[in-house]
């Protein structure tokens, strides 16, 4: 698989720091259980996807199992498919009688929205309203923007919902500098979360094409829309390397004063060799620590 980088003591004490503490994000797939099970420590924390097509259900029922066999688990929740303050304060509810100490609060792709939360920042100020008992409530981060809304009006959106957060995941960006220059302009703005970085896994485009095709039509098509810079890349000579992204991000980690805090890998659910290049990276690492000594 290659090593990430091989630098510096600094650089290498870095990443490993950050491969340690990757978190993982899963779909809601009927699979998905036995895989983490079998295959992710309990000391990496994950989250679990809502999608239209397959609606919250899955999600919160996936999220209370992985919970109850030790893993910290955050569902998705998706303002646009909670239908109204009772529907919230079941879900909540359930989460809390479950253990789920982590959530991660997104609009969701719905069309229209089924009840009175239009967008995250509404669902948050529900959440903070009724007394959540979350300790981890995470937001999303548009490093390159985001396909449907101004770039103004998101990053605006982002300011107004850090109160009521503890962390910002961001979606995919294949670009390491574009991620750095995003964070420091975050923070410009007086938005001090720690900021996990969102990268693919090491993935191939034909999982991708399965998982499209699994989600239903009409996800299916939002879900090619987001991807479609990660399909392009895949015929690009040598396609996709998580390697090369965490190369050019691990200055921003390193960084004095940077809010840049890990990783979060998209699996797709390709949790068996997500975890393995994870441990091949770490185990290069300490091997080039160790030859350096």
């Amino acid at each position: 698989m290659g090593t990430v980088v091989w630098g510096e003591r600094p650089q290498r004490e870095v990443l490993a720091a950050v491969l340690r503490n990757a978190s993982y994000e899963v779909l809601p797939f009927r699979s998905t259980e036995e895989a983490v099970l079998a295959h992710v420590p309990r000391n990496v924390a994950l989250t679990v996807t809502t999608t239209e097509a397959k609606g919250i259900e899955r999600t919160l029922d996936l999220a209370e199992r992985l919970t109850r066999h030790g893993y910290d688990t955050a569902p998705h929740l998706a303002a646009r498919l909670v239908r109204d303050d009772a529907h919230l304060a079941d879900v909540v509810a359930r989460l809390r009688d479950a253990g789920v100490r982590s959530v991660f609060v997104i609009a969701g792709d719905a069309a229209e929205p089924a009840g009175p939360f239009p967008d995250a920042l509404a669902l948050l100020e529900r959440l903070d309203a009724i007394g959540h008992p979350f300790r981890s409530v995470g937001i999303g981060g548009y490093p390159e923007g985001h396909g449907r809304i101004d770039d103004a009006l998101i990053e605006k959106a982002l300011e107004l919902k850090a109160p009521h957060a503890t962390q910002v995941i961001t979606q995919l960006c294949f670009d390491g500098a574009t991620t750095a220059r995003w964070a420091r302009a975050v923070q410009a703005r007086g938005v001090q979360l720690p900021i996990r970085v969102g990268i693919p896994g090491p993935v191939s485009r034909q999982k991708l094409v399965r998982i499209s095709a699994g989600l239903g039509l009409g996800q299916s098509a939002r879900f090619l829309r987001k991807q479609q810079s990660m399909f392009w890349r895949f015929f690009l000579p040598g396609g996709y390397s998580p390697n090369r992204l965490l190369r050019q991000l691990t200055p921003g980690f390193a960084g004095s004063g940077t809010t840049l805090r890990g990783v979060h890998v998209f699996t797709f659910n390709e949790v068996e060799k997500t975890e393995a290049w994870r441990r091949d990276q770490l185990a290069r690492l300490s091997s080039a620590e160790r030859e350096a000594s």
